[in-house]
């Protein structure tokens, strides 16, 4: 059987939306183009790919059809890339947009040569694209790591930048993680905290304090730990509605306190207080992660980009008098880029 990539395309873009007029607009063609593609697939390959019972849902044979898709669709734009000079593009996708992951992959992709990336979320993507002048991207939509872990295991894309902890259930089983910095992090109060004028601060001088996690805490795995082990009681979550909605409840909450990577931009009107935090140091460990079974033909020639710019920059100086990662984050020293 000759498989058509078009018709692969199609089916890869209808899986991502589960809506066939949000994919046909994707793929800049008509609601019906699109349903005779994915009917002509299903007939050449003799399954129904989708339910489509109330509502679209991949079927059993859509989910097992899906990562090898992916494959066949990216061997496809490495060939035409091979013979373009283009160079295959590697899809990353980022969490933690709060803490503005893609400045990391800006900073790494300096000495990238020509690698082409197809970044996934987007949120903090202008800036960044400013700083990588030619290297060509594509931005997409935000994920956390549970997401990003499926998307890798699905083979929507091929790499994964943020922060790596463990899954339930073995979630996370068949991917590997590289980790390529450790970046101190900040407490970070409004001009109105008890605290606002020290230079600096122990994790214990903020057991009086509210911890303000934008998000469910049960999802941000680094600040709950760092809240259980220094033992602090008053801990407070919300919904995640952005940096400035962050900014305007610390400013509002004079009791509030947040932690925040010491190199992360904030916006220039915060008009808050980022104080270092000592003995220890609490370090954010940002890793890459990918699927082991599925190795993109320019990870190395990535991985030599964040060893070059990690070792210039100190990105994984640790020591353990000093500094202080979560118990689950130990075991990724052994796998820093070197």
């Amino acid at each position: 059987m000759d498989l058509d990539l078009a018709l692969v395309r199609a089916f890869l873009t209808t899986a991502g939306t589960l809506h066939f007029g949000r994919a046909a607009e994707e793929l800049n063609t008509s609601q019906q183009a699109l349903s005779k593609r994915i009917a002509r697939l299903e007939t050449l390959l003799a399954v129904r790919l989708f339910d489509r019972e109330g509502g679209i849902r991949l079927s059993e044979a859509g989910e097992r059809f899906l990562p090898a898709a992916h494959e066949a669709l990216a061997a496809g734009e490495r060939a035409v890339a091979a013979v373009s000079g283009a160079g295959p593009a590697v899809r990353i996708d980022t969490w933690g947009h709060l803490y503005a992951p893609m400045r990391t992959v800006a900073q790494a992709a300096q000495a990238l040569g020509p690698v082409r990336l197809e970044p996934g979320p987007g949120r903090d993507w202008p800036s960044v694209a400013q700083a990588l002048g030619p290297v060509r991207l594509e931005p997409g939509p935000g994920r956390d790591w549970p997401s990003v872990a499926q998307a890798l295991l699905r083979g929507d894309t091929d790499l994964g930048l943020g922060r790596v902890h463990p899954l339930p259930d073995g979630r996370d089983a068949g991917l590997t993680q590289r980790l390529v910095r450790l970046e101190p992090v900040d407490a970070l109060v409004g001009p109105a905290h008890p605290l606002a004028g020290a230079d600096a601060l122990r994790p214990a001088d903020l057991r009086d304090s509210t911890l303000w996690c934008p998000a469910e805490l049960t999802r941000l795995d680094f600040l709950r730990r760092f809240a259980d082990h220094f033992a602090l009681p008053r801990r407070q979550d919300g919904p995640n509605l952005g940096l400035d909605h962050l900014v305007q409840h610390l400013r509002d909450d004079a009791g509030c306190f947040t932690l925040f990577p010491a190199d992360a931009p904030l916006p220039d009107h915060a008009g808050l207080r980022a104080i270092p935090l000592i003995e220890p140091t609490p370090l954010y460990a940002w890793s890459l992660a990918w699927r082991k079974s599925a190795r993109h033909p320019q990870l190395d020639t990535l991985l030599r980009g964040f060893t070059e710019t990690g070792r210039s920059r100190r990105w994984l100086d640790y020591t353990p008098q000093r500094d202080w990662l979560p118990d689950t984050d130990h075991a990724k020293l052994a796998s820093r880029v070197s």
